[in-house]
């Protein structure tokens, strides 16, 4: 098996969506591995899932390794617990993020535990995929982002990847890691090549975790993100750029675990801090990551940190309230513009 690499080298690669890099992933997952198998509704063929994340698998490697399961979180979770103990790696998918909510006990209190409470002899090799965030007018249910939920919870690994080569190296780093990881996708980047698209490493192609990115190098203020808000922090900076306002952009790319000494460096270059998402702020890892940098770096600050996050609200089905409801880059330009 490959050794978990990531290459900085400037190599063309083809360009594909957020979606095909993560197909990419789980069919080489499979072919490297026959202990990995998916399961999930409606993922085997004809559908491919309801997003086509998974077309074309099942044709290549079964039913009995692409697994079509009834409407039943839970028994999904729970399936995938007990295969990962009895020594498979699943890859389960629960739909969309809200309907973790109907599975929480057997993540949190089984998936999560189970090392712990084995001392240490029984790992839980087991990836959930999750679609997530708003964008689509999917309503209150299906766009929440939840990723706070599963941070306060030890023994949870959580991946949120802003780009298609990230989604697959950090993809293919989870299902070979022993604990397990939820691996969350926003719906919005997997088929729009033009916005979310990009080159993807071919191959068998890791990511380690607990590694941030620097997007984009600056002076004067730091962005701190993860998942498609990465692309509005981008479209900031450089809009900022033509005033001379210079901001580095950091994608945590993994939250648990997360790279916080990548954060700290950035912000005592730069001395200003603005942290996005897009999951409600209130109580959201924004928080967390703005009480961190106080803790750090308080007498270095030039100014306080700044958060920007979704409206206390749930997600509102109008289009229009909707993009209300998520943080837009004047949002971002206004709390950059605050630390200045």
């Amino acid at each position: 098996m490959t050794d978990t690499i990531e290459t900085s080298q400037a190599v063309e690669h083809p360009v594909m969506p957020f979606a095909g890099a993560i197909n990419q992933a789980l069919d080489i997952a499979m072919e490297l591995d026959p202990k990995v198998y998916l399961l999930g509704e409606d993922i085997a063929e004809p559908s491919g899932g309801v997003y086509k994340v998974t077309k074309g698998l099942s044709t290549k490697y079964g039913t009995h390794r692409v697994r079509k399961t009834a409407i039943s979180e839970a028994a999904i979770i729970g399936a995938a617990v007990g295969s990962a103990i009895a020594g498979y790696r699943p890859v389960a998918e629960i739909m969309m993020m809200d309907f973790m909510a109907v599975c929480l006990d057997q993540v949190t209190n089984h998936a999560g535990k189970i090392r712990y409470m084995s001392g240490g002899q029984t790992p839980v090799p087991m990836v959930i995929r999750t679609s997530a965030g708003a964008g689509r007018g999917f309503g209150a249910q299906h766009s929440e982002l939840l990723e706070a939920w599963m941070i306060h919870t030890p023994g949870i690994k959580v991946a949120m990847p802003s780009t298609p080569a990230d989604a697959k190296g950090l993809l293919l780093t989870a299902i070979f890691d022993d604990d397990p990881v939820l691996f969350i996708e926003q719906m919005m980047m997997y088929w729009d090549v033009k916005r979310y698209g990009g080159p993807v490493p071919p191959g068998d192609y890791r990511i380690p975790f607990g590694v941030a990115d620097v997007k984009r190098e600056g002076t004067d203020v730091t962005l701190v993100s993860y998942g498609r808000q990465v692309h509005d922090c981008l479209a900031t900076a450089t809009k900022l750029a033509e005033e001379g306002i210079s901001c580095e952009v950091v994608d945590l790319r993994t939250l648990v675990p997360c790279d916080e000494e990548a954060v700290f460096r950035s912000v005592h270059k730069t001395k200003r801090a603005v942290i996005v998402h897009e999951a409600v702020q209130k109580c959201g890892f924004g928080a967390e990551l703005s009480s961190r940098i106080h803790e750090e770096l308080f007498s270095e600050l030039a100014a306080p940190v700044q958060r920007v996050g979704g409206a206390n609200t749930p997600v509102p089905y109008a289009n229009n309230l909707e993009s209300d409801f998520l943080p837009q880059v004047h949002d971002i330009e206004a709390a950059i513009r605050k630390t200045l």
